[in-house]
């Protein structure tokens, strides 16, 4: 599993023009799905998302988690991040779950951080999503299992 992991200030998806999630300050996970992951990638990934900590204490320093601060949380499945764009000018999505085996580890993932006490969100499974956000920072980071 890969999530692309952004401390935002505000986020949201839409689908067809409508409302799917949104949040306040929080983490926006863009999740992605690997040929031969398990839902123990996703157990382990959840836990570190929740407990990363990427907020601010009150000295300034990167010192405090979702939880600590009850953070929002949106959850965005995106395959491309198993692109891979190293031959030619198209990107292979070789390496990307197939749509029900990502699927099925995508919404455990989902209900894992639910399970953690923080109000999330989530987008629409194989939908084209637009997603806004305001990154605050900017703060980025890859996890990976």
């Amino acid at each position: 599993m890969r999530i692309l992991v952004q401390r935002v200030i505000r986020a949201e998806v839409r689908v067809e023009g409508k409302l799917a999630g949104s949040i306040n300050k929080g983490i926006l996970g863009f999740v992605g799905v690997g040929a031969g992951d398990t839902f123990a990638e996703a157990d382990h990934l959840a836990t570190k998302l929740v407990e990363l900590r990427l907020f601010s204490d009150s000295n300034g320093k990167m010192n405090a988690s979702a939880r600590d601060i009850g953070a929002d949380v949106l959850l965005v499945s995106q395959f491309t991040l198993y692109g891979d764009c190293s031959k030619g000018r198209r990107p292979s999505f070789d390496a990307a779950a197939p749509p029900g085996v990502a699927r099925a580890i995508y919404d455990y993932f989902v209900q894992k951080v639910r399970a953690q006490g923080l109000r999330t969100e989530t987008g629409v499974f194989q939908a084209h999503m637009e997603v806004e956000l305001i990154n605050d920072g900017p703060v980025t980071f890859l996890l990976e299992r």
